[in-house]
Protein backbone atom coordinates (compact mmCIF):
# COMPACT_ATOMS: atom_id res chain seq x y z
CA UNK A 1 0.00 0.00 0.00
CA UNK A 2 1.02 3.29 -1.27
CA UNK A 3 1.83 6.00 1.78
CA UNK A 4 0.28 8.96 -0.78
CA UNK A 5 -3.32 9.67 -2.43
CA UNK A 6 -4.80 11.40 -4.83
CA UNK A 7 -7.35 13.93 -3.55
CA UNK A 8 -9.88 16.61 -4.54
CA UNK A 9 -9.14 19.90 -2.25
CA UNK A 10 -11.49 22.20 -2.11
CA UNK A 11 -9.51 25.36 -1.10
CA UNK A 12 -11.69 28.37 -2.10
CA UNK A 13 -15.54 27.89 -2.22
CA UNK A 14 -17.31 28.26 -5.42
CA UNK A 15 -13.68 27.49 -7.12
CA UNK A 16 -12.18 24.64 -9.34
CA UNK A 17 -11.18 21.45 -6.62
CA UNK A 18 -7.50 21.09 -6.54
CA UNK A 19 -6.03 17.60 -7.58
CA UNK A 20 -3.11 16.74 -4.87
CA UNK A 21 -0.87 13.78 -3.65
CA UNK A 22 -1.14 13.87 0.40
CA UNK A 23 -0.57 11.30 2.94
CA UNK A 24 -2.47 8.38 4.09
CA UNK A 25 -4.53 8.73 6.67
CA UNK A 26 -3.92 6.22 9.53
CA UNK A 27 -7.15 4.65 10.86
CA UNK A 28 -7.93 6.20 14.61
CA UNK A 29 -9.28 3.73 17.36
CA UNK A 30 -12.87 2.76 16.12
CA UNK A 31 -11.87 3.80 12.74
CA UNK A 32 -11.49 1.51 9.35
CA UNK A 33 -9.44 2.68 6.37
CA UNK A 34 -11.50 2.44 3.08
CA UNK A 35 -9.73 2.04 -0.43
CA UNK A 36 -12.45 4.10 -2.10
CA UNK A 37 -13.42 2.41 -5.61
CA UNK A 38 -16.70 5.58 -6.18
CA UNK A 39 -18.17 8.27 -4.46
CA UNK A 40 -21.69 8.95 -5.02
CA UNK A 41 -22.57 12.64 -6.11
CA UNK A 42 -25.57 14.85 -4.35
CA UNK A 43 -26.90 17.94 -5.25
CA UNK A 44 -25.87 19.17 -1.37
CA UNK A 45 -21.71 18.54 -2.42
CA UNK A 46 -22.70 21.13 -4.93
CA UNK A 47 -23.73 23.51 -2.52
CA UNK A 48 -21.22 22.58 0.10
CA UNK A 49 -18.90 23.33 -2.69
CA UNK A 50 -20.45 26.70 -3.81
CA UNK A 51 -20.31 27.90 -0.14
CA UNK A 52 -24.03 27.78 -0.01
CA UNK A 53 -24.71 24.94 2.60
CA UNK A 54 -24.59 26.58 6.09
CA UNK A 55 -26.27 23.84 7.52
CA UNK A 56 -23.49 21.67 6.29
CA UNK A 57 -20.89 23.34 7.56
CA UNK A 58 -17.26 21.62 5.79
CA UNK A 59 -14.69 24.58 6.71
CA UNK A 60 -11.96 25.13 3.65
CA UNK A 61 -9.18 23.53 2.61
CA UNK A 62 -11.40 20.29 2.96
CA UNK A 63 -11.54 16.86 0.94
CA UNK A 64 -15.52 17.14 -0.13
CA UNK A 65 -17.50 14.14 -1.10
CA UNK A 66 -20.38 12.16 1.28
CA UNK A 67 -20.79 8.66 0.16
CA UNK A 68 -18.60 6.20 -0.60
CA UNK A 69 -17.72 2.47 -1.36
CA UNK A 70 -14.39 0.71 -1.39
CA UNK A 71 -13.02 -2.09 0.24
CA UNK A 72 -11.47 -1.70 4.30
CA UNK A 73 -7.49 -1.96 4.29
CA UNK A 74 -7.10 -1.55 8.04
CA UNK A 75 -8.70 -1.26 10.83
CA UNK A 76 -7.80 1.12 14.11
CA UNK A 77 -8.38 -0.55 17.45
CA UNK A 78 -12.08 -1.34 19.16
CA UNK A 79 -13.25 -2.34 15.76
CA UNK A 80 -14.13 -5.87 15.99
CA UNK A 81 -17.06 -6.22 13.10
CA UNK A 82 -15.35 -5.11 10.05
CA UNK A 83 -11.67 -6.46 8.82
CA UNK A 84 -9.34 -6.04 5.70
CA UNK A 85 -11.15 -7.32 2.83
CA UNK A 86 -14.80 -6.59 3.84
CA UNK A 87 -16.59 -4.34 1.42
CA UNK A 88 -18.04 -1.83 2.23
CA UNK A 89 -20.39 1.58 1.82
CA UNK A 90 -21.22 4.53 3.82
CA UNK A 91 -22.21 8.19 4.43
CA UNK A 92 -18.83 8.85 5.67
CA UNK A 93 -17.47 12.41 5.53
CA UNK A 94 -17.57 15.32 3.72
CA UNK A 95 -18.99 17.83 6.12
CA UNK A 96 -18.34 19.40 9.55
CA UNK A 97 -14.70 19.42 8.63
CA UNK A 98 -14.57 15.30 8.27
CA UNK A 99 -12.57 14.02 5.11
CA UNK A 100 -14.71 13.48 2.68
CA UNK A 101 -15.03 10.62 -0.13
CA UNK A 102 -13.28 12.72 -3.22
CA UNK A 103 -9.96 10.81 -2.14
CA UNK A 104 -8.44 7.34 -2.88
CA UNK A 105 -8.65 6.49 0.80
CA UNK A 106 -10.38 7.70 4.05
CA UNK A 107 -9.85 6.61 7.59
CA UNK A 108 -14.07 6.77 8.83
CA UNK A 109 -15.75 6.23 11.76
CA UNK A 110 -16.58 2.14 11.41
CA UNK A 111 -19.85 2.80 12.82
CA UNK A 112 -20.78 4.91 9.73
CA UNK A 113 -19.74 1.56 7.61
CA UNK A 114 -21.94 -1.15 6.52
CA UNK A 115 -21.16 -4.35 4.81
CA UNK A 116 -21.79 -3.65 0.96
CA UNK A 117 -24.57 -5.86 -0.92
CA UNK A 118 -23.73 -8.73 -2.73
CA UNK A 119 -25.42 -8.39 -5.78
CA UNK A 120 -24.75 -4.78 -6.53
CA UNK A 121 -21.33 -3.28 -8.50
CA UNK A 122 -19.92 -0.44 -5.84
CA UNK A 123 -20.99 2.40 -8.46
CA UNK A 124 -24.04 0.90 -7.51
CA UNK A 125 -23.21 0.88 -3.74
CA UNK A 126 -21.83 4.45 -3.85
CA UNK A 127 -24.92 5.64 -5.01
CA UNK A 128 -27.20 4.64 -2.35
CA UNK A 129 -26.36 5.75 1.01
CA UNK A 130 -27.29 9.10 1.71
CA UNK A 131 -30.31 8.77 -0.68
CA UNK A 132 -31.38 5.86 0.75
CA UNK A 133 -30.51 6.69 4.83
CA UNK A 134 -32.49 9.63 3.77
CA UNK A 135 -35.50 7.79 2.65
CA UNK A 136 -35.64 5.09 5.39
CA UNK A 137 -35.66 7.68 7.79
CA UNK A 138 -39.04 9.61 6.32
CA UNK A 139 -40.60 6.07 5.82
CA UNK A 140 -39.34 3.77 8.80
CA UNK A 141 -38.33 6.01 11.62
CA UNK A 142 -40.55 8.84 11.26
CA UNK A 143 -43.88 7.66 9.26
CA UNK A 144 -43.29 3.76 10.36
CA UNK A 145 -44.92 2.90 7.30
CA UNK A 146 -47.18 0.18 6.91
CA UNK A 147 -48.78 -2.59 4.44
CA UNK A 148 -51.54 -1.07 2.40
CA UNK A 149 -51.06 2.39 3.41
CA UNK A 150 -51.27 5.24 0.53
CA UNK A 151 -47.96 7.08 0.43
CA UNK A 152 -47.57 10.33 -1.81
CA UNK A 153 -43.95 11.02 -2.43
CA UNK A 154 -43.36 14.49 -3.83
CA UNK A 155 -40.45 14.32 -6.51
CA UNK A 156 -40.39 11.14 -7.09
CA UNK A 157 -37.81 10.53 -9.99
CA UNK A 158 -35.23 12.37 -8.12
CA UNK A 159 -32.52 11.11 -6.13
CA UNK A 160 -34.50 10.38 -2.48
CA UNK A 161 -37.89 10.03 -4.19
CA UNK A 162 -37.03 6.92 -6.40
CA UNK A 163 -35.50 5.37 -3.50
CA UNK A 164 -38.21 6.38 -2.23
CA UNK A 165 -40.83 4.68 -4.15
CA UNK A 166 -39.30 1.42 -3.63
CA UNK A 167 -39.18 1.49 -0.50
CA UNK A 168 -42.76 1.99 -0.27
CA UNK A 169 -43.35 -1.02 -2.20
CA UNK A 170 -41.41 -3.28 -0.39
CA UNK A 171 -42.96 -2.39 3.00
CA UNK A 172 -46.37 -3.29 1.35
CA UNK A 173 -47.40 0.65 0.80
CA UNK A 174 -49.15 1.86 -2.56
CA UNK A 175 -47.00 4.77 -3.46
CA UNK A 176 -48.07 7.77 -5.57
CA UNK A 177 -45.50 10.41 -6.76
CA UNK A 178 -45.70 13.47 -8.14
CA UNK A 179 -42.46 14.65 -10.84
CA UNK A 180 -42.71 16.40 -14.26
CA UNK A 181 -44.38 14.99 -17.47
CA UNK A 182 -40.73 13.42 -18.89
CA UNK A 183 -40.53 11.53 -15.42
CA UNK A 184 -43.66 9.91 -15.70
CA UNK A 185 -42.03 6.82 -17.26
CA UNK A 186 -39.70 6.46 -14.43
CA UNK A 187 -42.18 7.08 -11.94
CA UNK A 188 -44.45 4.40 -13.28
CA UNK A 189 -41.62 2.13 -14.10
CA UNK A 190 -40.90 1.85 -10.18
CA UNK A 191 -44.20 1.12 -9.39
CA UNK A 192 -46.29 4.43 -8.04
CA UNK A 193 -49.23 5.80 -9.66
CA UNK A 194 -48.16 9.25 -11.59
CA UNK A 195 -49.11 12.73 -10.65
CA UNK A 196 -48.09 15.80 -13.03
CA UNK A 197 -46.40 18.04 -10.68
CA UNK A 198 -48.47 20.77 -12.57
CA UNK A 199 -51.73 19.55 -11.11
CA UNK A 200 -53.24 21.03 -8.12
CA UNK A 201 -53.24 19.16 -4.97
CA UNK A 202 -57.46 19.55 -4.72
CA UNK A 203 -57.79 18.09 -8.23
CA UNK A 204 -55.63 15.12 -7.65
CA UNK A 205 -56.58 14.54 -4.42
CA UNK A 206 -60.32 14.31 -5.36
CA UNK A 207 -58.76 12.16 -8.38
CA UNK A 208 -56.97 9.57 -6.10
CA UNK A 209 -58.38 9.44 -2.60
CA UNK A 210 -61.81 10.69 -3.52
CA UNK A 211 -61.30 13.88 -1.54
CA UNK A 212 -59.37 11.87 1.85
CA UNK A 213 -56.24 12.54 1.22
CA UNK A 214 -53.11 10.14 1.46
CA UNK A 215 -52.00 8.29 4.75
CA UNK A 216 -48.19 9.57 4.61
CA UNK A 217 -47.06 12.55 2.74
CA UNK A 218 -42.86 12.21 2.01
CA UNK A 219 -42.11 15.68 0.56
CA UNK A 220 -38.56 15.65 -1.05
CA UNK A 221 -38.64 18.62 -3.05
CA UNK A 222 -39.51 21.78 -0.07
CA UNK A 223 -41.08 25.15 -0.53
CA UNK A 224 -44.31 25.09 -2.35
CA UNK A 225 -44.50 21.09 -2.26
CA UNK A 226 -44.21 20.90 1.46
CA UNK A 227 -47.50 23.51 1.34
CA UNK A 228 -48.81 20.39 -1.02
CA UNK A 229 -48.36 18.20 1.20
CA UNK A 230 -49.86 19.67 4.02
CA UNK A 231 -53.28 19.72 2.30
CA UNK A 232 -52.84 16.59 0.37
CA UNK A 233 -52.46 14.29 3.91
CA UNK A 234 -55.48 13.13 5.08
CA UNK A 235 -57.20 13.82 9.00
CA UNK A 236 -54.35 12.32 11.54
CA UNK A 237 -52.00 11.34 8.60
CA UNK A 238 -48.18 12.22 8.81
CA UNK A 239 -46.18 14.42 6.71
CA UNK A 240 -42.31 14.09 6.37
CA UNK A 241 -39.73 16.56 4.41
CA UNK A 242 -36.00 16.29 3.97
CA UNK A 243 -36.20 20.05 2.66
CA UNK A 244 -38.37 21.53 5.30
CA UNK A 245 -36.69 25.02 5.57
CA UNK A 246 -38.64 28.27 5.41
CA UNK A 247 -41.48 29.69 6.58
CA UNK A 248 -44.71 27.22 6.03
CA UNK A 249 -48.31 27.65 7.12
CA UNK A 250 -49.19 24.85 9.48
CA UNK A 251 -53.27 25.55 9.35
CA UNK A 252 -53.87 22.60 6.49
CA UNK A 253 -52.09 20.37 8.93
CA UNK A 254 -53.68 21.56 12.03
CA UNK A 255 -57.03 21.39 10.52
CA UNK A 256 -56.54 18.01 10.06
CA UNK A 257 -54.61 17.01 13.46
CA UNK A 258 -52.45 15.62 11.43
CA UNK A 259 -48.40 15.30 12.34
CA UNK A 260 -45.15 16.99 10.69
CA UNK A 261 -41.32 15.55 11.17
CA UNK A 262 -38.07 16.69 9.50
CA UNK A 263 -35.70 14.57 8.47
CA UNK A 264 -31.72 15.80 8.87
CA UNK A 265 -29.56 12.70 8.10
CA UNK A 266 -26.30 15.02 8.72
CA UNK A 267 -26.91 14.95 12.32
CA UNK A 268 -25.02 12.38 12.99
CA UNK A 269 -21.80 13.08 10.81
CA UNK A 270 -22.15 16.47 12.27
CA UNK A 271 -22.39 16.14 16.21
CA UNK A 272 -21.03 12.46 16.76
CA UNK A 273 -23.80 11.06 17.95
CA UNK A 274 -26.13 8.30 16.23
CA UNK A 275 -23.57 7.29 14.01
CA UNK A 276 -24.13 3.37 14.39
CA UNK A 277 -28.15 4.24 13.31
CA UNK A 278 -27.09 4.58 9.67
CA UNK A 279 -25.52 1.32 10.02
CA UNK A 280 -28.10 -0.36 11.08
CA UNK A 281 -30.43 1.02 8.14
CA UNK A 282 -28.20 0.25 5.22
CA UNK A 283 -28.14 -3.13 7.24
CA UNK A 284 -31.60 -3.25 7.39
CA UNK A 285 -32.33 -2.54 3.68
CA UNK A 286 -30.05 -4.74 2.85
CA UNK A 287 -32.55 -7.48 1.78
CA UNK A 288 -34.72 -5.25 -0.27
CA UNK A 289 -31.25 -4.25 -2.07
CA UNK A 290 -30.21 -8.07 -2.50
CA UNK A 291 -33.94 -9.27 -3.31
CA UNK A 292 -34.12 -6.63 -6.27
CA UNK A 293 -37.18 -4.34 -4.70
CA UNK A 294 -34.36 -1.41 -3.99
CA UNK A 295 -32.03 -0.56 -7.09
CA UNK A 296 -30.53 2.98 -8.13
CA UNK A 297 -30.88 4.49 -11.24
CA UNK A 298 -27.42 5.97 -12.49
CA UNK A 299 -26.30 7.95 -14.58
CA UNK A 300 -24.45 6.59 -17.53
CA UNK A 301 -21.57 9.04 -17.67
CA UNK A 302 -18.76 8.47 -16.64
CA UNK A 303 -16.85 10.40 -14.20
CA UNK A 304 -13.25 10.46 -12.36
CA UNK A 305 -11.73 12.76 -9.59
CA UNK A 306 -9.98 15.44 -12.87
CA UNK A 307 -13.51 15.53 -13.97
CA UNK A 308 -15.27 16.46 -10.14
CA UNK A 309 -16.20 19.91 -11.38
CA UNK A 310 -17.73 18.58 -14.73
CA UNK A 311 -20.05 16.12 -12.54
CA UNK A 312 -20.82 19.16 -10.00
CA UNK A 313 -21.74 21.34 -13.15
CA UNK A 314 -24.43 18.21 -14.28
CA UNK A 315 -25.98 18.55 -11.27
CA UNK A 316 -26.75 22.09 -10.64
CA UNK A 317 -27.58 22.42 -14.34
CA UNK A 318 -29.90 19.78 -14.06
CA UNK A 319 -29.40 17.35 -16.47
CA UNK A 320 -28.38 14.46 -14.79
CA UNK A 321 -30.18 11.53 -15.14
CA UNK A 322 -29.93 9.38 -12.29
CA UNK A 323 -27.07 9.19 -9.96
CA UNK A 324 -23.67 10.38 -10.61
CA UNK A 325 -20.81 8.29 -9.77
CA UNK A 326 -17.50 9.62 -9.57
CA UNK A 327 -15.07 6.43 -10.21
CA UNK A 328 -11.66 6.76 -7.49
CA UNK A 329 -10.17 3.55 -8.34
CA UNK A 330 -10.55 0.23 -10.54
Amino acid sequence: MTNTMKAAILETYGKPLRIADIPVPAPAPGEALVRIAASGINPLDTKIHAGAAEHARHPAPAIPGMDLAGTVEAVGSAVTDLRPGDTVYGVTGGVGGLQGTLAEYAAVDADLLAVKPANISMRQAAALPTVLITAWNGLVDRMNVRTGETVLIQGGAGGVGHIAIQIARALGAVPFATGSAHSRAVIERLGAVFIDRTEPPSDYIARLTEGRGFDRVYDTVGGASLDASFQAVRRFGHVVSCLGWGTHLLAPLSFKEATYSGVFILAPLLSGSGRRHHRAILERARHMIESGQVMPILDERRFDLNDICDAYRTITEGAARGKLIVDIAE
